[in-house]
């Protein structure tokens, strides 16, 4: 006998539908239309004037190279973030599924980092990499490493890079454990006793029945990469040292309230929305078919 939900009042659904789609108006359809129209603009830094000058914006960017050192920064940085973030959530997920005793301590911990804010994240790594009092700093010169990021670009992109993994590894780390949980252990102990080792077993059974919250990961890790880190760099490097850690996100944020160019950092935030969208179809379009649902 086939269950379904049946509502007497034929308005009923759209009443109950009604709260998210009028949130979704309000915070992103409402934002982005504005955006779209600033991008086409030219205003004065106080808002009391503006002209419309068509997609002048848009060539002045990609006229602009600080703009694509800003393009290429952002690449490697959400590349790096995404792929370290989610092998090193897999890997503490694999290891928490298989441990016995303590398991609830070990599992608390790594969810912590979750529940601090990006901007804060930011603040906490600084310090424990401050060339003149951080801890780690002060170890890393004891074997003779000297780490100041105030001044080498690469030890900026890499601290930022460690800062953003850090605060989203919780995160990953959740959905990853409540898919190896899911798994049937039969398919697992069947495996085993037809002779098949761990890794085998992870590769041919666990990692495709993972796929599909690896997959969910991956886009949001992405999205995380391009937009939720503004609070660690905005805290951390500012963009700094030169432009070495100047992202997008930070670099709409930077150009639109700090250099006051509203038409510009619109145009910036129109191509950057584009490009978020792009990839997120083409992993819907593409990676999607190898995941085994």
């Amino acid at each position: 006998m086939e269950k379904r939900v049946t509502f007497n009042e034929r308005w009923l659904p759209y009443l109950l539908v009604a709260p998210q789609m009028v949130i979704t108006l309000v915070f992103f359809f409402w934002p982005s239309g504005q955006m779209v129209w600033q991008s086409v603009l030219i205003e004065d830094a106080f808002g009391g004037h503006s002209k419309f000058v068509w997609f002048e914006n848009f060539i002045a960017l990609f006229e602009d190279p600080a703009y694509f050192d800003s393009v290429r920064v952002t690449v490697v940085f959400s590349a790096l973030v995404a792929a370290v973030g989610l092998a090193l959530s897999l890997l503490l997920a694999v290891m928490a599924d298989r441990i016995i005793r303590g398991s609830s301590f070990y599992k608390m911990i790594l969810v912590w980092p979750y529940a601090v804010a990006p901007a804060v994240a930011g603040v906490l790594w600084g310090f424990l990499f401050n060339p003149a009092v951080g801890i780690v700093s002060w170890s890393l010169k004891g074997i003779g490493i000297d780490f100041n990021y105030v001044t080498n670009a690469n030890q900026a992109l890499a601290l930022i890079i460690i800062a953003a993994v850090w605060n989203q590894v919780s995160y990953n780390f959740l959905f990853f454990l409540a898919g190896l949980q899911s798994i049937p252990r039969s398919l697992i102990e069947a495996a085993a006793i037809d002779g098949a080792g761990p890794g085998r077993r992870f590769w041919d059974i666990v990692f495709p029945l993972l796929s599909p919250t690896g997959f969910f990961l991956l886009v949001v890790n992405i999205i995380y990469a391009f937009f939720g880190t503004f609070g660690v760099v905005a805290s951390l490097t500012q963009g700094g040292p030169g432009q070495a850690t100047n992202i997008l996100v930070y670099k709409v944020w930077n150009d639109g309230f700090r250099g006051q160019d509203l038409g510009g950092s619109s145009a910036q935030s129109a191509v950057l929305m584009t490009v978020v969208i792009l990839l997120t179809v083409v992993q819907f379009r593409f990676i999607e078919r190898r995941v085994h649902y």
